[in-house]
């Protein structure tokens, strides 16, 4: 079934080195941590200023570790990844669901379901990141942040070329472009945390308007 080209990206910059279908790749687990200590440290903290407490949150290409705090009362997270046995292990879980978002960018779930939702070291795989941030945006409550982290870790014959023309810079302003071409976001916002050693951990972050 053809699929329309993404407004940002475009059909040249979604293609892939490897092109065979996500299922394929993400047949095994991986039970791994994808960026180190702290890189993860960076994801927590920004989870415990931004997250309200005790709203559901959706943990969008989700795997083995959310990085969520400890110290703060979160609501249920929902996993929403492609590979079962990652998702089952994942204890900060509270249910999850299998699904290709490159295949089906609409999520199964009902409109504003969650009050936050994250996309940690994963949005560089997305081949139709507007289509999926337009539905990130319906599941989520009025006012609720979607947060998007991404440092220089990833699985390179995955990531869309658009992502791997770019340096960090430009792909915080492509996440950026993602959020203003969906619509319905307020002016998205961004850090860095670039450490003299180790990984570095961007993130950029807007909240659902209306």
């Amino acid at each position: 079934m053809s699929q329309e080209p993404d407004p940002v990206i475009g059909m040249r910059g979604a293609l892939r080195v490897d092109r065979s279908p996500d299922a394929r790749f993400y047949d095994q687990p991986r039970l791994v941590a994808h960026i180190d200590d702290g890189a993860i440290a960076a994801v927590t903290d920004h989870i415990r200023r931004l997250v309200p407490s005790g709203v559901p949150i959706l943990d969008l290409m989700s795997s083995y570790h959310s990085h969520l705090p400890t110290d703060v009362s979160l609501g249920p997270v929902t996993g929403l990844g492609m590979n079962a046995d990652e998702l089952a292990a994942n204890a900060q879980l509270a249910s999850y669901a299998v699904h290709d978002v490159n295949v089906d960018p609409r999520l199964p779930f009902p409109d504003e379901k969650f009050g936050a939702a994250l996309c940690t070291v994963s949005v560089q795989y997305l081949t139709r990141p507007v289509a999926v941030f337009t539905d990130v945006r319906r599941v989520l409550a009025s006012g609720a942040p979607l947060l998007v982290f991404f440092s220089n870790r990833c699985f390179p014959h995955k990531a869309v070329h658009a992502w791997q023309e770019r340096d960090a810079a430009g792909h915080a302003e492509l996440i950026r472009d993602y959020f203003r071409t969906a619509g319905g976001w307020c002016e998205p916002e961004s850090s860095a945390d670039v450490p003299k050693r180790g990984d570095p951990l961007y993130a950029v972050w807007a909240h659902r308007i209306g």
